[in-house]
């Protein structure tokens, strides 16, 4: 039986629409803070079942009679550690076979923020005993497709990349290939994908395809991390997620968010998105 934690978020949905379209929904557990939520996914055959990362108690019986689990890794950054431990400790104990994780591009040397949580988050799998695969995904392009109304509003799309490439792929790319991962009949203990887009852009080169397809002149304008993080502070974000972003924007401009191993794409069997579908898709909605 195959289970996914986060269920019912933006991933979790994806992989499990992914998965029904090859595995039996009753040999899917759906594992989910709210069950309400979920109503949806159990109408469809799946199972539900209660499973809080911040509640340890709810975790082994979650577990129970699962062979392999996908951990998505938690939204609460700070927090995620002791959140990602909890799960991998439930798992190893009720003798959960293999563990995909959502882990982040190059996490070993990745200079985000945001890796340092991934990283000890590797070293707690590669601790537990449990067989693992590394599933390390590069930047959703909704990061970037979010920011189109306020990039039309004002002519102007903000970071703090510079030039560098960003080989970002959209969240249902990324699901598709964990479904693939978790159906596959080939071991994957041990494996690590580094999961990235097919097609590299810099944020000028977003600016210009979505000034194409907008029908107007927006341009991509670069700031430093500091005043990248007072212009999202002043968008109305709260501080410590302005700084993560922007953060995050600067360490892209060292590479953070490329690769071009393709080994997304031999997975999913197909090309990844294209920047210019995500960016009609985002308009059209």
């Amino acid at each position: 039986m195959l289970a996914i934690t986060g269920a019912t978020g933006q991933l979790g949905r994806l992989v499990i629409s992914a998965l029904l379209k090859t595995v039996p929904a009753g040999e899917i557990a759906a594992l989910v803070r709210n069950i309400d939520k979920a109503s949806d996914l159990a109408a469809k055959g799946v199972v539900v079942r209660e499973a809080d990362y911040s509640r340890p108690e709810t975790l082994g019986p979650a577990l129970a009679g699962i062979d392999k689990l996908l951990l998505i890794s938690g939204n609460e950054v700070g927090h995620r550690v002791p959140q990602h431990k909890a799960v991998i400790d439930a798992a190893r104990t009720v003798g959960v076979k293999l563990i995909a994780y959502t882990s982040v591009l190059h996490a070993d040397t990745s200079p985000l923020g945001l890796a340092e949580e991934h990283r000890q988050t590797e070293a707690l799998l590669r601790e537990s005993g449990v067989h693992y695969v590394l599933l390390r995904n590069s930047w959703y392009t909704e990061n970037y497709t979010a920011s189109i109304p306020s990039a039309l509003q004002h002519g102007v799309v903000i970071g703090s990349a510079g030039d560098a490439r960003i080989a970002s792929a959209t969240r249902a790319d990324f699901a598709d290939a964990t479904a693939a991962v978790l159906v596959a009949q080939e071991d994957q203990a041990g494996r690590v994908y580094e999961l990235a887009g097919d097609e590299a852009y810099t944020l000028a080169e977003f600016a210009d395809e979505l000034s194409r397809q907008a029908g107007m002149t927006i341009i991509f304008r670069n700031l430093s991390e500091a005043d990248y993080k007072a212009a999202l502070v002043d968008a109305g974000l709260p501080e410590a997620v302005a700084a993560m972003l922007a953060q995050s924007d600067a360490a892209a401009g060292q590479g953070a968010l490329f690769d071009d191993g393709h080994q997304l794409s031999q997975l999913i069997g197909r090309p990844t998105t294209p920047l210019k579908d995500a960016i009609a898709a985002a308009l059209a909605r």
